[in-house]
Order: structure tokens, then C-alpha cells, then sequence
């Protein structure tokens, strides 16, 4: 599988701005060499000290994989994915790895329109939507001027109606951004790190199992009280489970 090289733009660090990138490079000689233990030693050391990228997370979701962790690789993956949603290399090593997974979760049926527009908002990123909203914003701006400037009907014609199009346009950009920012915030998902376990109907160990999840599983967390988090599948089945067994995306 491909390992890609990590480029740290570094800022507010203690750290010398060469160790990063050093660190990166030693943990991919060592993913290479197939010694995937020590690669994942480094790449967590990054993650620990508050590095944060799409290849750094590939990276650990590949040596995951190649050492049998099933459950962290998918997690890696999907952390990986929300930085970069339409990486290629992301998207097929997650859809390989969660075919061997044993939980298969048929989604419940949803209007079209409504898988359309979770389709739009899983492939749309942050920093897409707030550069591209920054971009159209300075658009409007320029518009304005030649509108405000110009003594030449066309040019006022034309800068009217570009100045209509691109607020609209940002209107919709900035929709989007607050969307997405709200849904960050209050939406967290999680995959199931431990072999199994029993799904509980509340959250204390004595409570009745209601059903049972596998490694690499995929699913919602609605709600945490003390050390259980409720989850929510696809098909819509609800319950808690310790959260010691969980990941958070």
C-alpha cells in the first residue's frame, strides 16, 4: 500500500521545525522496511503531540492494517477522510478494509434529495468551503467597485449582475460552511476498536444485552454518561456500550 510523506506547515510549536517532518520520514522507513510496530510507534508519537493531516492519518490506518488492528486502521482512515473526503487512495483503502469487517449494516431507506445532500456534506471539507466562500467574497468586492466606479452602462450591467450572482453564491458558501462547522460540533462518530461486545439497552454492565457489534464498526455516538457512550447503527438500532472500546472519528 502507498505510503505518502507528511509536509508540516508547523506554527506555535516548541518543537525545532525539522523534527516533524524527521519523524515522518523514520516512521515511513520503518512502515517500508515492514517493521509496522515501530511505524506505528512514530506515527503516534505525532498524533500525540498534536499533529494533525490526511497522510498522517493514511499513514497509521496503513500500518494498522498490516499489523491486524482491524478497527483502528478504519478509525485512521476515516480521520484521514474528513481531512481530505475525495482522496482516492482514503477512500479505497477504508471501502477494502471495511469488507472485512462482519457487521454488514443495511442504511435505512431516506428520500433521495435527502442522500444527495449527506453525499454533498461528506465530500465537502472546512477549509474547501472557507476558502472557496473567502474566494467568492473578494469576487463580490471587486464587483462592487467596478459597479460603484465605472461611468459605462454594459460595465454597470454586467457588474450588477455578477454582484447578484456572487452573493448569492456566497449566501449558499456560507450556509454550507455554518452547516458543516454545526455539524462537527455537535455530531461525533465512533468504531468499535474491540473484538466484539454486547450492545447494552442502558448504560450499566448489568443491564440487558440487546445486541452485538464487531471490529471496524461504524456508527453515531448520540450520547456519553460517565464511561458509556449511546450509539446509534445505520438501521437505526440504539444502545451503549463501554466507551473504552470505542474510537471517536
Amino acid at each position: 500500500m502507498k505510503v505518502v510523506l507528511l509536509v508540516f506547515l508547523i506554527s506555535f510549536t516548541i518543537l525545532p521545525l525539522s523534527n516533524p517532518s524527521e519523524m515522518m520520514k523514520k516512521g515511513n522507513e520503518y512502515f517500508l522496511s515492514g517493521d509496522y510496530q515501530k511505524s506505528i510507534e512514530v506515527y503516534e508519537k505525532l498524533v500525540a503531540d498534536g499533529f494533525k493531516s490526511a497522510s498522517l492519518y493514511f499513514n497509521l490506518g496503513n500500518a494498522y492494517y498490516r499489523v491486524g488492528k482491524i478497527g483502528l486502521s478504519i478509525l485512521y482512515y476515516e480521520k484521514a477522510k474528513q481531512f481530505s473526503p475525495n482522496d482516492e487512495d482514503i477512500n479505497h483503502n477504508l471501502n477494502f478494509v471495511r469488507l472485512q469487517t462482519k457487521d454488514k449494516i443495511e442504511k435505512l431507506p431516506a428520500f433521495f434529495l435527502f442522500d444527495w445532500w449527506e453525499i454533498l456534506l461528506n465530500n465537502l471539507h472546512i477549509n474547501q468551503l472557507t476558502v472557496f466562500a473567502y474566494v467568492i467574497f473578494l469576487l463580490s468586492l471587486i464587483a462592487i467597485a467596478f459597479y460603484v466606479v465605472s461611468n459605462k452602462l454594459k460595465v454597470k450591467r454586467i457588474s450588477f449582475y455578477s454582484i447578484f450572482i456572487s452573493v448569492t453564491i456566497l449566501i449558499i458558501s456560507v450556509s454550507f460552511l455554518i452547516l458543516k462547522l454545526h455539524r462537527e460540533e455537535n455530531e461525533k462518530y465512533g468504531v468499535l476498536l474491540s473484538p466484539s461486545t454486547f450492545v447494552k439497552s442502558s448504560p450499566d454492565p448489568e443491564s440487558k444485552d440487546v445486541f452485538i457489534i464487531h471490529e471496524g464498526l461504524k456508527f453515531k455516538v448520540e450520547d456519553k454518561i460517565e464511561n458509556w457512550y449511546k450509539i446509534r447503527l445505520d438501521d437505526g438500532k440504539v444502545g451503549w456500550i463501554d466507551k473504552n472500546l470505542a474510537g471517536i472519528i
